[in-house]
């Protein structure tokens, strides 16, 4: 007869809980779809552009973005490969298990939906195309100001 063992007593870390049917997408796929559409916008890429790369209609990568469908492994993989990142890249800032319970601050998911806005990702190229390293600073100086930032702006860069 086999023996049920304790995953805790067996050193085994804790692991996602997966969502039953009829609980929406797992967070995990929440998260990869994220991450993707964070890249392709950083590339400038557009659904159909990056579809028609790896073989794919925009409507399905727009599954795979909002995490409505599961990315394979190899489709994942070859994902990576077209984007120019490894595949650790999609699980990236991925929260353990017992963060998602409590959560004060904005989520990771708010964060990653401001930094994917295209007016954010056009401040972040414009930024980088200031010739001038010093003007840069100052800029950056500029808008924390502005947003009320009062932390010692001596450690940013």
């Amino acid at each position: 007869m086999l023996e049920k063992r304790n995953p805790s007593k067996a050193g085994l870390a804790q692991a996602y809980s997966l969502s039953k049917r009829g609980e929406g997408p797992n967070p995990i796929d929440i998260h990869v779809g994220q991450r993707l559409r964070l890249r392709r916008t950083l590339l400038g890429l557009s659904q159909e552009t990056l579809g028609e790369a790896v073989g794919i209609t925009f409507q399905q990568l727009q599954k795979y973005e909002r995490g409505a469908n599961r990315i394979s492994a190899s489709r994942l993989f070859n994902l990576s490969q077209v984007l120019g990142v490894p595949v650790t890249f999609f699980f990236d800032d991925l929260p353990a298990p017992e963060a998602t319970l409590v959560q004060e601050e904005p989520s990771e998911t708010q964060e990653f939906e401001s930094m994917a806005r295209r007016e954010t990702l056009e401040l972040v190229r414009a930024y980088y195309r200031i010739p001038d390293e010093s003007i840069r600073r100052r800029t950056f100086e500029l808008v924390k100001t502005l947003a009320g930032d009062a932390t010692d702006s001596t450690k940013a860069g």
